[in-house]
């Protein structure tokens, strides 16, 4: 069962998303917040397993409550649920420890696969969020991309690795299912940044979505 904590400052919205996701045989919602404090004190609480959480909320916004929980409780898994598609604000989230992005336009079952995703270990942005990260056209992204941004200079090893880290999972996540202990991916992806000219996540996900990695 995923324990599911909503926060958003309108009571509509609120309750249009709690309509969206009730009938999930696997999804208890187990708190509805109005203000980015107050989602942060139902985290310390409630124990969920993932939060939809909005940007723009009173008291405490939803990028500050995002950097407090992912501080305090980093197995609390957080996906931003708002109406702003701009690249930098996604990044800033994703840098920040989002493990997903959607948009309020998002269908129901686009909302529910976020949520299952996520609580399993990996991201999910929705395909308008991929575009804007990418700051490529829908053309742009079907359209063959050669082996650049220094793929070509990755091990097999390194693919690997920076496929995994591009799905959300953590270093001991991708140690558990490579057989390799945390400090080696640590090395890993210490070398993969350097590779691929990135100073941070944000920016290996971003080539792993520009390459089809994922």
């Amino acid at each position: 069962m995923i324990r599911l904590i909503i926060a958003d400052d309108h009571q509509l919205l609120l309750d249009g998303i709690q309509s969206l996701v009730k009938d999930a045989a696997d999804i208890e919602i187990v708190g509805l917040a109005r203000n980015g404090k107050e989602a942060l004190d139902f985290v310390a609480t409630l124990r969920p397993d993932l939060v939809l959480l909005d940007i723009d909320m009173p008291v405490m916004s939803g990028t500050e409550a995002l950097v407090l929980m992912r501080a305090a409780h980093p197995q609390v898994r957080v996906v931003m649920l708002t109406m702003h598609h701009e690249k930098a604000l996604i990044e800033l989230c994703v840098k920040k420890g989002a493990s997903g992005y959607l948009l309020k336009n998002t269908t129901q079952d686009e909302l529910l696969t976020a949520i299952r995703k996520v609580a399993g270990g990996k991201t999910y942005f929705s395909g308008d969020v991929t575009m804007s990260l990418l700051g490529q056209s829908a053309s742009d992204l079907t359209a063959k991309t050669p082996l650049t941004d220094g793929l070509e200079y990755l091990t097999e090893r390194e693919l690997e690795i920076l496929k995994l880290i591009a799905e959300g999972l953590s270093n001991t996540q991708v140690g558990e299912k490579l057989f390799i202990s945390p400090r080696t991916v640590d090395t890993h992806r210490t070398n993969i940044m350097r590779k691929l000219n990135v100073s941070n996540i944000a920016g290996l996900i971003k080539i792993a979505f520009r390459h089809r990695l994922l």
